[in-house]
């Protein structure tokens, strides 16, 4: 889909057209306008309980939305082949993040993790926008040193110590959640990008033996992990997100109970309208409204694997691989998030992306689409490196 630029750039000479992918932002809205419904319908007990007005979280969850698409459109603006430069100094501001938020007075602590710095008007969760920048790095090494990565195991071992290093940082927040997230992202783009996979198996297994020795030695990781495994043998206590969660899917049966007739979401199932929106979806939706949720994820993510492979059958590394990083992260903490709901992993803090409420998953998550929105400019119109700004 292309619209003419109306702005002439001088005498005869045109701006480049502007190329979206229409089915991608119809993907895009559609979970989003997804989100607010549910947002709404999961918080307005809790909103006219704390504020007296039953829409509180939707008008903020409106505001975060509008501020991301502003800033996806502010990130549009910029050439990819300036992203590419500019990748050593995104990581060395996502170490430096990650770095802040555990400084005793920078960093926030809510609920016993130190994840959040204070802005003004709100707190953001720096482990956000940290993942995205830290993916953006791969996706330049995997370009700038593709032949030691494909060849040697010295070319695999200097990106993976680069995650465990940003990893340990997550992790003394701690947020076992958004490594988890990472480590499967960035294994999942250097094996795309050539690493051998016998490499990446070793490295991948040794990674889970690490975080099995840490969830072992971390008392409240191992109470998560046994609430996890038999949520019912202490269902008011280390049991009780889990249960009241599964208690909800279980109601729902196939068409739900009925849009905003949820009864778990009335103070029983925690972070209703965050990390359990889709509790509230299921119980509410019903099976239908899982499947609609799962297709819409699910075309979003095949949406942009096709946009990774046009770039890369077009000769344009990074610009797939940006957009690869981009379906893993999309693919793995949905499925983290909706595997939690489920019962399938432990409880884990993470959002369901582009759904639940909160401020920094949603702003950093719209900007990351405005990137790749950008990908799909610069490929659909085989600008290799381009350097002209769409206005």
């Amino acid at each position: 889909m292309s619209v003419p630029a109306a702005v002439m750039k001088g005498p005869g000479a045109r701006l480049p057209l502007l190329r979206v992918d229409p089915l991608m932002l119809l993907l895009v809205a559609s979970i989003l306008l997804l989100g607010l419904v549910m947002v709404t319908s999961a918080s307005v007990t809790t909103a006219a309980r704390e504020s007296g007005d039953p829409f509180a979280y939707l008008e903020r969850q409106l505001l975060v939305v509008a501020a991301g698409l502003t800033l996806a459109a502010a990130v549009f603006m910029i050439p990819i082949s300036v992203i590419e430069r500019c990748a050593p100094a995104l990581l060395l501001a996502a170490a430096l993040l990650l770095l802040l938020v555990l400084v005793p007075g920078l960093g926030h602590v809510v609920k016993g993790g130190r994840r959040w710095l204070r802005l003004p008007g709100f707190n953001f969760q720096v482990s956000e926008v940290a993942r995205v920048l830290a993916l953006v790095y791969v996706a330049h090494y995997c370009v700038r040193f593709e032949k030691q990565l494909r060849g040697s195991v010295g070319g695999l071992l200097r990106p993976l110590g680069l995650l465990l290093f940003l990893g340990a940082l997550l992790l003394a927040e701690p947020d076992l959640g958004a490594a988890t997230v990472l480590f499967v992202a960035g294994f999942g783009l250097l094996f795309l990008a050539g690493a051998q996979l016998r490499w990446v198996l070793a490295a991948v297994l040794g990674a889970s033996g690490l975080m099995a020795v840490l969830v072992m030695y971390s008392g409240y990781r191992m109470r998560r992990v046994t609430g996890f495994l038999d949520p019912w043998a202490d269902p008011y206590n280390t049991g009780f997100q889990l249960t009241q969660s599964l208690i909800a899917i279980g109601r729902g049966e196939w068409f739900g109970v009925g849009l905003g007739a949820s009864v778990q979401k009335l103070f029983y199932l925690p972070e209703a309208h965050n990390d359990f929106l889709f509790a509230v979806l299921a119980e509410e939706l019903g099976l239908a409204g899982v499947v609609l949720t799962l297709a819409l994820f699910l075309g979003l993510a095949w949406r942009v694997f096709a946009l990774a492979r046009r770039a890369n059958d077009a000769g344009m590394k990074f610009h797939s691989y940006l957009a690869a990083g981009f379906g893993l992260w999309l693919v793995a903490q949905t499925f983290v998030n909706i595997g939690v709901n489920m019962g399938v992993l432990p409880t884990k803090g993470l959002t369901l992306p582009l759904m639940s409420y909160g401020g920094s998953s949603m702003l950093v998550s719209l900007a990351w689409l405005g990137l790749i929105l950008r990908v799909h400019h610069e490929v659909a119109g085989g600008a290799r490196g381009a350097r002209g700004r769409v206005m």
